[in-house]
């Protein structure tokens, strides 16, 4: 019983000295593959503040609660591309094995089997991130159909311009709707003007 108990969760750490994670700390980590956001194990590890291949024995552990569409290896061509566009993941270019790639849906249900008061913040760090870059994607789409200098296409982009800066982080501000840089995500490509705050406060 205690041996099964060991096999199905891992075990709790102290995590006192380990920086919370934010959804900052996750959309930076997220990647495009198979038309759909995803988190390679690696990155998975890393905020949970474990090893890769505890992730990967939890999955290997409960077979059952990651079939299909929760989680994927990545096949040689992805593998590559990965290492090439992201530097840190370059150290898989040296590893026999195959990375896997947690879905949606594979990191909520991953979310059951880890433990811990570390574990807690990150899972939701992680559901609060998705959920704001499904909101920005709808958003987005919603800007292809508004008439141009609308009030509607001012809201909308007053919206997304809120939704970046939970994202990306809260030293951006929104003082204006004029188009000015371009941010990629995951799920969506952005153009939008941010105005970052001056630390020193307003001249």
């Amino acid at each position: 019983m205690a041996e099964q108990k060991k096999k199905n969760e891992i075990a709790k750490q102290d995590n006192s000295e380990l920086v919370p994670v934010t959804p900052q700390d996750v959309e930076s980590r997220m990647i495009m593959l198979r038309k759909q956001p995803v988190l390679i194990d690696r990155d998975v590890a890393e905020l949970y503040g474990v090893k890769t291949k505890e992730i990967n024995q939890a999955v290997r552990n409960n077979p059952r609660k990651f079939p299909f569409g929760y989680i994927f290896e990545l096949d040689k061509y992805e593998k590559e591309e990965v290492v090439k566009n992201f530097d840190r993941l370059n150290v898989l270019k040296f590893s026999s094995v195959a990375p896997a790639a947690f879905t949606e849906r594979g990191l909520y249900m991953l979310a059951t089997i880890l433990k811990g008061e570390r574990a807690e913040k990150t899972t939701l760090a992680i559901i609060d991130t998705f959920v704001q870059v499904r909101e920005l994607a709808r958003t987005m789409e919603a800007l292809q159909t508004v008439e141009d200098g609308g009030a509607q296409q001012r809201t909308l982009l007053q919206r997304t311009g809120d939704l970046l800066a939970e994202v990306v982080g809260h030293n951006l501000s929104t003082r204006t709707t004029e188009t000015e840089i371009e941010l990629n995500f995951a799920v969506v490509k952005i153009k939008h003007k941010v105005i970052r705050k001056d630390d020193s406060g307003d001249k």
